[in-house]
């Protein structure tokens, strides 16, 4: 099995940032992917960055220069910078894994439990 977990999300003045992070634990062979989403009430879930094991990192339209997505693969963790944040980044931010677990076999996605970002003055 494999577990995430998520921390660092919370309250931020318009224009502020805040750091999340999501650390990937278990039966892990590698991680070819890791990825953020976000929810917002009433909208479905969209991706906001990605990032490959080899650092290719591509990024939501609406964040691109204010947010940044970096991994340390020794810790299978993966992070979200975000910096001039705006009162339409408020949601529930999910980091996901693609995880292969041993030689051979296709990756399996894996969900953190979420992380609720509020920008509001």
């Amino acid at each position: 099995q494999v577990q995430l977990v998520e921390s660092g999300g919370g309250l931020v003045q318009p224009g502020g940032s805040l750091r999340l992070s999501c650390a990937a634990s278990g039966s892990i062979l590698s991680i070819p992917l890791m990825s953020w989403y976000r929810q917002a009430p009433g909208n479905q879930r969209d991706v906001v960055a990605t990032i490959t094991n080899n650092d290719n990192t591509n990024y939501k339209d609406s964040v691109k220069g204010r947010f940044t997505i970096s991994r340390d693969n020794a810790k299978n963790t993966v992070y979200l910078q975000m910096n001039s944040l705006k009162p339409e980044d408020t949601a529930v931010y999910y980091c996901n894994a693609a995880v292969k677990t041993a030689p051979g076999t296709r990756t399996t996605p894996y969900w953190g439990q979420g992380t609720q970002v509020t920008v509001s003055s």
